[in-house]
């Protein structure tokens, strides 16, 4: 993900770099800085039939306090906190087409970057150190553009459930199923066709609220050294029985995401984190 393409990008590869932690979190560093680079191939938004290409090199910070938390669990507040679930008020990132112009909006205002906030509630099944660790998301947020946040872009529910693995070799892996809804004014950012943007091959059309896509992600990082990680993660998007299916701005049902990349611990705290 810059400021542009920084934020979703950076909370991406810091979750990367925060899974590999081993479930003795309690001995983990307060803090932690870094470098992060990867190569991304992106779909342009569900639906699309072109990719965004980026190669971005990018700062991370990973910071476990009691309240204040920007790890693997997400970055914001946390309000509530027990074995089993926890509530906070977190932010994320979404990518975008940015500065590309793409085919099936030709005519149409770019899509931007943009940024979400709200209450997150988390259950870990089977409890929140277990090795195979299988957990719940229940995100609602508000969408904003990032350049101007005062643009409400509409609102998102994402529903998530997880597989999380750390080895003590320095392996980590998880994978992910969910679904994105939208509000009607999020489907518009998407796929509305206004009147005065219709083309012989690209009638109006007025979007509606409900889901706009499945997704499966996965992911699988290791430790080279005490330093330096790899990763490597994909997304699979599909628009099949969504809300907006028949815009004439979906192109393809499905399409994929793909990322490699590595991280560089430039320093720790010697404070260790509360839990």
């Amino acid at each position: 993900m810059k400021r542009h393409l920084c934020l979703g990008l950076s909370l991406a590869l810091t979750g990367l770099q925060a899974q590999a932690d081993t479930p003795a979190r309690a001995d983990l560093p307060l803090w932690e800085l870094g470098m992060a680079a990867g190569a991304i191939s992106q779909q342009a938004y569900p639906g699309a039939d072109e990719q965004v290409h980026r190669t971005p090199v990018l700062p991370y910070v990973i910071y476990r306090g009691k309240v204040l938390r920007a790890d693997d669990e997400g970055a914001g507040l946390r309000a509530v906190r027990t074995d089993r679930f926890e509530l906070d008020v977190s932010f994320a990132g979404s990518l975008s087409a940015g500065g590309k112009s793409l085919r099936a909006r030709e005519g149409m205002p770019r899509l931007g970057t943009l940024v979400e906030f709200g209450p997150v509630a988390r259950w870990f099944v089977n409890g929140r150190e277990a090795s195979h660790r299988v957990s719940v998301e229940l995100p609602l947020r508000g969408v904003f553009e990032a350049r101007d946040l005062r643009r409400h872009r509409g609102m998102s529910l994402e529903p998530e459930v997880s597989l999380d693995h750390r080895t003590r070799g320095g392996w980590s892996y998880g994978v992910s199923a969910g679904l994105l809804i939208g509000d009607e004014r999020l489907g518009a950012t998407y796929y509305r066709v206004a009147p005065g943007e219709a083309l012989p091959d690209r009638p109006a059309y007025e979007a509606r609220a409900g889901l706009i896509a499945w997704r499966l992600k996965g992911g699988v990082s290791r430790q080279l050294t005490p330093d330096v990680r790899v990763f490597a993660f994909g997304r699979l998007d599909s628009v099949a029985g969504a809300a907006n299916r028949d815009s004439p701005l979906v192109r393809r049902t499905t399409g994929g995401s793909v990322g490699i990349g590595l991280t560089y611990t430039l320093a720790r705290s010697a404070a260790r984190a509360s839990d």
